[in-house]
């Protein structure tokens, strides 16, 4: 009887190690990026015993001497991925972990990704402060940083593009708001002259760039058929803005530019430049691959470096940290890549993974450890009542 209290009060502590997994599950259903666990139980131990006669063999001999907990095993269900209006929340689709590196040097992973960039521009978790960690161009591990590129620079004009009807009938045409950008940024308003020289040579007209007054090169222009010829549809000139270095410019007219007769009316026009002016950052998002995406108020973007993802072969490997962040604890059974490659799944953006805690299940299983727990606190007490009754038969 003695042993039935025993074994009881192995019960009483499985269940009660039970109850403390199954809290902690529901106290972190809101938490992003949990992995709920549930406690894995065994029976104790047994020993052999002459219980019974006639038969004996080994298992009529032996007697179970209680329960036993082997700790709790972790699920790497994906939870649900819930939309946020955080650019910067990310979630993984598949089996990646974000890499984060604490302050003095060690890695962990999550699948929590609530980041944010601080004052020094890196990038890091918003509940722990470690930094995110990118893959390098050599492969290996670098922080993902904003140092350099919070301005875009301007970049020069170096090509034109115009589009329209150049009448074939007219004798010249001047197409103003040739819009040329140098490399600070300043716009420059430049002319493009024609002259028919369609007696000299059928269906060409001269070309005449000017800033202001000032002449900055000629060039001819062909058609035929109403369409320029493949040599003369570009033309190059050299542009040298005041005070400034010379700016290579090609005028392209290989796209809907035409000749045709329209009196003197003609609508050939500049319609666009690759130039544009400096920029400062207005807006930081990652894309599926789990790159750095940086937009500019010039409309500029950059792509910058992509996020490190780990992920394991075996639950084995995987050990708990807290700040829903896990650790190595085999690190030959770890791989390191990025997003859309091998197995690692890929980034949403403005995105959240929630915990992957099973309210219902959770509810059920209370259930079962309260009956189990009451179970072995009745063994006890009956055992105990036995006791009692024994010890009082002695005393009369």
């Amino acid at each position: 009887m003695i042993d039935s209290i025993y074994i009881g009060m192995t019960g009483l502590l499985g269940y009660s190690s039970g109850l403390k997994v199954i809290a902690n599950n529901t106290a972190n259903i809101n938490t992003p990026g949990f992995k709920g666990s549930a406690l894995q139980f065994s029976d104790l131990f047994y020993s052999g015993g002459n219980l019974t006669s006639g038969a004996d063999t080994q298992s009529f001999r032996q007697v179970g001497y209680g329960l036993n907990t082997h700790g709790a095993s972790l699920s790497f269900k994906q939870g649900e991925l819930r939309q946020t209006a955080n650019a910067l929340d990310l979630a993984v689709d598949g089996l990646g972990l974000f890499t984060l590196k604490d302050s003095d040097g060690n890695l962990t992973y999550t699948r929590a990704g609530q980041f944010q960039f601080n004052r020094d521009g890196v990038l890091v978790s918003k509940s722990t402060g470690a930094q995110v960690m990118g893959q390098s161009a050599s492969g290996g591990l670098t922080p993902i940083s904003l140092a350099g590129l919070q301005t875009n620079p301007a970049k020069a004009t170096a090509t034109v593009v115009f589009n329209g009807n150049l009448s074939s009938t007219a004798t010249d045409q001047t197409v103003g708001g040739v819009t040329v950008m140098d490399a600070l940024g300043s716009t420059h308003n430049l002319e493009l002259k024609f002259t028919n020289t369609d007696a000299t040579t059928p269906g060409s007209w001269s070309m005449e760039l000017l800033d202001g007054s000032t002449s900055v090169g000629t060039g001819q222009i062909i058609f035929v058929d109403g369409k320029p010829t493949a040599a003369t549809a570009t033309a190059s000139f050299t542009y040298t803005p005041s005070g400034l270095a010379a700016i290579p410019l090609t005028l392209d007219f290989s796209t809907d530019v035409t000749s045709f007769a329209s009196g003197n009316l003609s609508t050939l026009a500049a319609v666009s430049n690759d130039g544009y002016g400096p920029g400062a950052l207005t807006q930081t998002s990652f894309d599926a691959s789990g790159a750095l995406i940086l937009t500019y108020s010039n409309g500029q973007t950059v792509t910058g470096t992509r996020l490190a993802l780990g992920r394991f072969d075996s639950q084995d490997a995987v050990g708990t940290v807290g700040d829903n962040q896990f650790t190595a604890l085999d690190d030959q059974a770890w791989h390191s890549g990025v997003a859309t490659e091998g197995a690692f799944g890929s980034v949403r953006s403005s995105t959240i993974e929630i915990s992957n805690v099973d309210l219902s299940q959770e509810f059920s299983d209370l259930v079962i450890m309260q009956r189990g727990y009451q179970s072995s606190s009745q063994v006890i007490t009956t055992a105990n009542d036995m006791l009692q009754e024994l010890f009082a038969m002695k005393s009369k």
